[in-house]
């Protein structure tokens, strides 16, 4: 589900989908957000999903333990770019401060 479509959801509805509240799912964009401007930065092709996109897809994949292929299909990206996707997202939001664990 694109965010676009679930952006006007009530908040419970979309704590419910996404797994998160909104104000963390819009603290995770900003993070994410920073972290993508440094890795464009660098060169490379622009991501075919966007940045909200690219979020739901991974907590997609946390909160129904589908598989890479099954949550690439439903994108329409490769099963190795959902691969990358989610791990990049994993591992920057573990890095920041605010989401790391103890």
């Amino acid at each position: 589900m694109k965010y676009e479509q679930i952006k006007v959801l009530e908040e419970e509805k979309f704590r419910r989908l996404t797994g998160v509240k909104r104000s963390t799912f819009e603290k995770m964009i900003k993070i994410l957000n920073e972290a993508d401007k440094c890795k464009q930065g660098k060169g490379g092709r622009k991501p075919k999903l966007g940045l909200e996109d690219r979020l739901l897809m991974a907590l997609e994949y946390l909160r129904e333990y589908r598989t890479y292929f099954h949550v690439s299909r439903s994108d329409g990206v490769s099963e190795s770019t959902c691969y990358e996707t989610i791990k990049w997202i994993e591992n920057t939001l573990i890095k920041h401060p605010d989401f790391a664990l103890p």
